[in-house]
């Protein structure tokens, strides 16, 4: 110490510290004050701001507080100069998590405001946080003194090894990214692969994509992977989609009266059915004169993929239900199977020939 320790100088250091405990308090209900009106609001941005300010502000606080009252003290220049940057590196360490949380918050708030755009990938949000974590941890080295100099030209080199040891991950990252900046599949997409797996995309991350298939099972398939099969995505470039269901009916029927029914029925169910496309133009396409019927092809829309089994089941009953009373018949597959008389072979004991037998009859004139 520069000199000795007096009663006025805890009583300074405690009102110092005191004072610092007291704002961060009073800045924390401020802040929880905002965060409710912040959760009014449309707009996601403001209150990731409130959240990462929440941590940071009163931690600056507090760290002022205790400045000042070391300040208070009569420390040497060592001590002093030793607490000023344990205070400085615990406040870039709390800056650069809410900074973190901040950028984080945003990416993830803007993929979400924006259609065609990984709205829940976590890809995106990870890196972002990485990155600033990073330079964070960089600043902090440099505050404490420590030359970041070598620390860099040791990743560079290091950079290497890791990149050959670890192809197969960096090949996921960069597929996912790839995928994500190509927007040819999104979070929330219908997709069907080449190896017949197929459902919604959840989340699209640094090494693997998650599909929820109908049933609710998960499929977790390699970005890599995803980037190299043939895929079919319903929900571009529009969600919308046309299902076609094949019909047939007898050839003793009215055609006309048939596509004009039919249509009638498609338009009912385009306008009473949930997930059905109400301005869809109902459609009718007469193609294959068959076996014991003549075969169309009705046409209709759905708002997505997941929906066309709900319509085609209430268009199926609605129809087979309208032609029954309009006497239009549905006819089921009839063969015919002509038998003619001839020659048939009766099998004679082992090791002797079959002699045939000729079994046709003839009427005496």
């Amino acid at each position: 110490m520069t000199r000795s320790l007096t009663l006025d100088d805890l009583v300074y250091a405690g009102i110092a510290l005191a004072a610092g405990l007291l704002a961060a308090f009073l800045l924390r209900m401020l802040l929880r004050w905002l965060g409710r009106h912040a959760e009014r609001t449309t707009w996601r941005g403001d209150d990731v701001l409130v959240d990462a300010l929440r941590m940071i502000v009163p931690w600056a606080a507090i760290a002022g507080g205790v400045a000042s009252a070391a300040a208070a003290l009569p420390l040497t220049r060592t001590v002093q100069h030793n607490v000023n940057q344990t205070l400085t590196v615990l406040v870039i360490f709390a800056a650069t998590i809410s900074a973190a949380r901040v950028v984080a918050g945003l990416v993830r708030s803007v993929t979400q405001s924006r259609s065609g755009v990984a709205g829940s990938a976590t890809i995106f949000t990870n890196i972002t946080r990485i990155l600033v974590l990073a330079i964070g941890f960089l600043v902090g080295l440099q505050t404490l003194g420590i030359s970041i100099a070598p620390l860099l030209t040791a990743l560079g080199v290091g950079g290497l090894a890791v990149a050959l040891a670890l192809q197969d991950t960096l090949a996921n990252l960069f597929a996912g990214i790839h995928i994500l900046a190509s927007k040819t599949v999104q979070p929330g997409d219908y997709i069907r692969l080449s190896s017949g797996e197929e459902g919604y995309v959840e989340d699209i991350n640094w090494r693997q994509t998650t599909v929820r298939e109908l049933s609710n099972n998960l499929v977790v398939i390699p970005n890599a992977q995803l980037a190299k099969t043939n895929m079919t995505n319903f929900m571009r470039p529009e969600q919308k989609l046309t299902i076609l269901v094949q019909v047939g009916v007898s050839y003793d029927s009215d055609l006309e009266h048939v596509e004009r029914t039919t249509k009638e029925i498609v338009t009912e169910v385009m306008t009473e059915i949930t997930g059905a496309v109400p301005e869809h133009e109902p459609a009718v396409r007469f193609h294959t004169f068959g076996d014991s019927r003549i075969g169309f092809t009705v046409i209709l829309g759905v708002a997505e993929f997941s929906d066309q089994y709900r319509i085609k089941h209430e268009f199926i009953k609605r129809l087979h239900r309208r032609y029954r009373d309009e006497g239009i018949r549905i006819p089921s597959p009839a063969r015919t199977v002509a038998l003619q008389q001839g020659t048939v072979v009766i099998p004679q004991q082992r090791g002797t020939g079959a002699e045939p037998i000729d079994m046709t009859t003839t009427t005496p004139i």
